[in-house]
């Protein structure tokens, strides 16, 4: 049912619905998302960026509502709400910043750069900024080890970063300038990302690199050595002769991807020498 404001309710028998209607363009997406899937209840976890994104964290009544859409009750959508770290229960910032406090950042300086945001900030594990521009969060493994220590930026690599470095970093967020990630586009807010999350494209996928020299040494050690995958000596002939003819296929189309951008990147000189140390930068 929708009132005269355009605000819906969800009709649900739950408790909890009673703490508000919710934006029948909310309503109207979330519906949108059951259909994407040949299960209804597996839509619930962009569902929950989805309510984030409108509600700045997941809600009683955005539970209630998902629970309604998907025909199961409010505590199974709770307990999953609960269970994964990037579903919030408290008012997050308009930029979420993780720092990665595992073990080979925390070595390489992560746990140093979470110390001084947080007397920079003055805030606390999981809290806001009073401003509510920021909030601080020590996160688990961002699989970007290889640029450790990594700080992100609602769900974008800020890569090799320092105390300095992410104390200026947080203050061009504070401030409104413009920030971009190492690896991914310009930084939107913690809500445009969440909406983002819940299969919501901003057109922004293809903005700024996706790789770089540290991900892509592999790929230039064997492309210098002449190294290939080794092959399965169990399978037959016709599957070797198939497998040729498809790198054959690939060859006169062009380098692959991943070649691609390797060579784009000038990754081949990127300041590492032939046992890939660093340069200091």
């Amino acid at each position: 049912m929708t009132d005269g404001n355009g605000v819906v309710s969800t009709g649900s028998t739950h408790r909890g619905v009673t703490e508000g209607d919710l934006p029948a363009q909310l309503l109207t997406e979330l519906r949108e998302i059951t259909t994407r899937y040949p299960q209804a209840r597996s839509a619930l976890l962009p569902m929950l960026h989805l309510v984030q994104s409108y509600e700045g964290r997941v809600t009683a009544r955005g539970i209630e509502a998902c629970a309604d859409l998907l025909g199961i009750t409010a505590a199974e959508v709770s307990g999953v709400a609960t269970f994964y770290t990037m579903y919030k229960r408290r008012p997050v910032g308009d930029y979420h910043v993780g720092v990665c406090t595992n073990t080979l950042c925390a070595v390489m300086g992560g746990d140093a750069i979470f110390e001084r945001l947080k007397d920079h900030l003055d805030v606390g594990n999981d809290e806001t900024t009073e401003d509510g521009k920021v909030t601080l969060e020590h996160v688990e493994c961002n699989a970007a080890c290889d640029y450790a220590p990594v700080v992100m930026v609602n769900w974008e690599f800020m890569d090799n970063q320092t105390p300095e470095s992410a104390t200026r970093l947080v203050d061009d967020l504070r401030e409104g300038r413009e920030v971009r990630s190492t690896r991914g586009p310009r930084i939107c807010t913690w809500r445009e990302a969440e909406r983002v999350l819940a299969g919501f494209p901003d057109d922004l996928a293809d903005e700024g690199p996706a790789g770089g020299p540290a991900s892509l040494l592999g790929l230039q050690i064997a492309r210098e050595r002449g190294w290939r995958a080794p092959g399965d000596d169990t399978r037959g002939a016709d599957t070797r002769a198939a497998q040729r003819s498809g790198v054959d296929a690939q060859t006169s189309m062009g380098r692959a991807p991943a070649e691609k951008h390797l060579e784009e990147s000038g990754a081949d000189t990127a300041g590492e020498d032939a046992g890939g140390k660093k340069e200091d930068s």
